[in-house]
Order: structure tokens, then sequence, then C-alpha cells
């Protein structure tokens, strides 16, 4: 019966059907109260430590606990006191009578609240981008070429345009990660006279306990001054990293999407997949237009921190709560929803040589009549004479192509006319495709050498992340 009731009310798609089991736990009831109690236990050795009669029996009671958490209790608390940080303190003092007294000594809501931070979070995104990396900078994009409306480029330069922005976006992850802080031991507006008062004026024991909690919680650094909560400015700073990433990934998924339009790169399809239920023959890049969709939610979420931050009144006001409980756990997973599609669009993307060769034929007629004046130029011709001649027979050329649906003769027509015959043996050389890619191998190779792999190497170990650059 609860698994049917479970069908009855609405469900996030964003953990029902897209994100990792790892990010989903990570913003799970589960993950965030046994953090609370981590906390609890954390403040209760520290306090013990500088002379508080705190007991071992109560800190180990206490630890011995902290995993058995009774949500429903929880719930029916939190019902009654309407207050969900004191219906978890009643909750974990029914299984702990002993210390019942010590939790939450001399804390206030946001001691649980804004210390249960989001680096896990970030660690995790940050692995999908390591990922993505993996994946993009190995797939089979770096010999071919292809066309934009004025000029040719490699499948492979355009690739590394997409990890540079990636880049981008890993280096201010990392430095987001890094600058997280922890709120500390602060108390209730932060001014932490509750632990002055329990320590009896004493301001150094103060100071160890703000740094000793600090410690215990993994953090080098807490912020030296706070309100009731630490500002709401940090989680400008964590969610436009993630709305940048937004961004990069929507560019990326974008181009993909035109591509496959042009039949010259497409995402994995498979076997049994159906593409539209009214068109058999359809391909959707499904995976791309996912990303789109869900990099926009990510987008707009970016301004729920920007408001909250500008609408708090002096040390705190209680608006900020119930919006951060959405928009907080929403950037993140949908951030790790859109990495981890895009991993799967890059570890299966194909690339169709032969449309993209087709396309250059059509195309590089056009493209080439710069060169082709530059040679008749060395030849002894009129740079303006043949600038002319080529405009007419370009215009011709493309009427037969727009009007009349045929191919590209522009070539033909230039071999009817006598006036070229002096570099008319040249126009193969001419018409080399890998004359008009600039250094863009070169380009990947290095970039590739210089940016990605310094940039992965820290992860290897961690992550079995091959490194090898196929140049």
């Amino acid at each position: 019966m609860a698994a049917a009731d479970e069908f009855m009310k609405y469900r996030s798609p964003l953990v029902s059907r897209y994100a990792s089991k790892e990010m989903a736990y990570n913003f799970s009831d589960r993950k965030k109260f046994t953090t609370w109690r981590k906390l609890w236990i954390y403040l209760a050795k520290a306090e013990k430590a500088l002379g508080l009669p705190i007991t071992d029996v109560q800190v180990q009671e206490m630890e011995s606990h902290a995993e058995n958490i009774d949500f429903a209790m929880a719930a029916e608390e939190e019902r009654k006191l309407r207050h969900d940080v004191m219906a978890h303190v009643h909750t974990f003092a029914h299984c702990c009578p002993n210390a019942a007294p010590i939790i939450h000594l001399g804390a206030t809501s946001c001691y649980v609240g804004d210390n249960t931070v989001i680096t896990t979070a970030f660690f995790l995104n940050i692995h999908w981008i390591v990922m993505n990396y993996e994946t993009a900078h190995n797939s089979p994009l770096k010999t071919s070429s292809e066309t934009l409306p004025a000029q040719l480029t490699t499948v492979g330069k355009r690739t590394c345009l997409w990890l540079q922005d990636l880049a981008m976006d890993m280096r201010n992850l990392q430095r987001a990660r890094d600058d997280l802080r922890f709120r500390g031991v602060k108390g209730t507006t932060g001014t932490q006279a509750s632990f002055l008062q329990l320590f009896q004026g004493d301001h150094d024991k103060v100071e160890e306990l703000d740094r000793m909690v600090t410690e215990m919680a993994g953090f080098k650094k807490a912020y030296l001054v706070t309100g009731q909560t630490y500002s709401r400015k940090v989680d400008i700073d964590s969610l436009s990293t993630l709305a940048s990433l937004g961004a990069t990934v929507h560019k990326i998924c974008t181009d993909i999407r035109l591509l496959a339009n042009l039949k010259e790169i497409e995402e994995p399809f498979e076997k049994e997949q159906i593409g539209s239920s009214a068109m058999p023959y359809k391909r959707n890049p499904m995976r791309a237009e996912r990303c789109c969709s869900l990099a926009r939610h990510l987008l707009a979420l970016m301004s729920d921190p920007l408001q909250t931050a500008s609408v708090q009144w002096l040390e705190r006001t209680l608006d900020d709560s119930a919006n951060r409980r959405i928009s907080l756990p929403e950037s993140f997973l949908t951030a790790d929803i859109i990495l981890s599609t895009l991993q799967n669009i890059t570890e299966g993307l194909v690339v169709y040589p032969k449309v993209i060769e087709r396309h250059i034929r059509h195309e590089l007629p056009f493209m080439a009549t710069e060169n082709i004046i530059m040679a008749m130029v060395k030849a002894g011709g009129n740079r303006q004479d043949c600038h002319e001649k080529i405009r007419v027979l370009s215009q011709e050329a493309a009427a037969v192509v727009k009007q009349e649906g045929g191919d590209n003769d522009l070539l033909a027509r230039v071999k009817a006319d006598a006036y070229f015959a002096p570099i008319l043996g040249q126009l193969d050389a001419l018409l080399e495709p890998k004359t008009f890619i600039g250094r863009a191998p070169q380009q990947v190779a290095r970039f590739l050498s210089e940016e990605v792999r310094p940039l992965l190497e820290p992860y290897k170990a961690k992550m079995d992340v091959k490194i090898e650059l196929e140049l």
C-alpha cells in the first residue's frame, strides 16, 4: 500500500527520473539529518574538552545513535512544534535520554542548517566534468573537417572550444568549493553570547570551541563574523558557478543538435529507442535536448539566491528558509543531471565524415574564391577584374543551387571561362580542404597537452581516469 501511495503524489523528476544516486543521496533526509547529529556530537565533544560538565557516557550515547533516526517521530514532532530543528533535537533526545540535556547546547538552528554544507555536491559535479573531459578529448573527432558559414574548421577544434568552456567551469567549481567556510559556532545572532555565558566570560575558550568544531567538521576556516546565518552571498557564489556551467552545457548541446540536423554528428541512439510516437523515422537528439531543457532551469534558479541575499533584514529574516530548501538542492541536482547526460553523449558521439565531405564539396567553391583571386593576381591578373568575374560567376552558381535545387557548379563555370586559363592547373591545390583549416590541428594538439592533461592529472589516482592524448 505504501508503494502504491507513492504514485498518488507529485515526485520531482530531478530525482525520480534523472539524478545520479550519489547526488540524490547527498540531498536526502538521511544524509541531512545524520549530518545534523554529527554536528551536535562535534559540539558536545568540544564543549566537554573545554570543561563543560558533559560526560563520556553522554557523548558515547549520542555517537551510538547517530544513524538511528526515527523519521516518523521527527515528522510528528515537527507537525506539533512547527520547527524542524527542534523536532530533530527531541527525536535525538528520545533515543539518547542521558545526553538529552546537552544536545544543541548553546547553539541556534543555523548551527546545523548552515553548517550542513554543500562541499560534497561540489565534488560530485567536479567528478562529472572530469569524466566529460576523459570521454570528449579521446573521442574520434580530431581529423575530419566540417564547414562553417565563412570558413572551415576541424571537429577536434570545435570540441576543444567546448572543453575550454568546461575547463573554466571546472576551475570555478574548484574555487567555489575551496572558498567555502564553516559557519562555525556563533550562537543565535552571530555574537557567540550564549557560548560566552556557558564559559563564564572566557573569550579564549569560545574561540577555541569555534576552532575545534570547525576542524572536526573537516574545514580549515570558519567565517569570523556572521549574523544568525552565514552571508547569503555564499549561496550566490556557489550557485553562480553552477549557472555558468549550465550555460556551457546548453551551448555544447545546442551545437550538437545543430550538427545532428545536418547529419554530421549524432548522439547515441539505442537499438529500440523511439524518436517520435508519430514519425517512426525520427532520431531526435533527445539527450542534448534534455540537457538544454534542464540547463535553462539551472539558469533560472540563479535568481533565487540573488533575491534572497538582497532582501535579508539585518542579521537574518526567515524568508530565506523555504526558498533555499528548493533552490540549493535543485541547482546541484540539475547540474549533476546535465553533466552525467553530457558524459553519456560524449561517450557515444558518432561523427559522419562522408556527410561532412559532401557538405564541404558543396560549399568549398565559394570559400575558395579568395584563393582563386590571389592566384590570378600572382599570374599577372588585375585583382579588381578578377573579383568582378568571380562575383558574377558566384551569383550564377548560387542561383542554380537556390532556385533550381542543383549542385554548386561554380568550378565548372571557372574552368569554362578563358579568363582563368592561367591557373586551371592550380585549381585542385587551391581547393584542398586542409589548406582552409589554418592551424586548427596544431592548436588542438597544444591545447590537449598544455590545458587538458594538467587539469585531469590531479584526479587520475582518485577517479582512475586515463590520461592518453591521441593527437
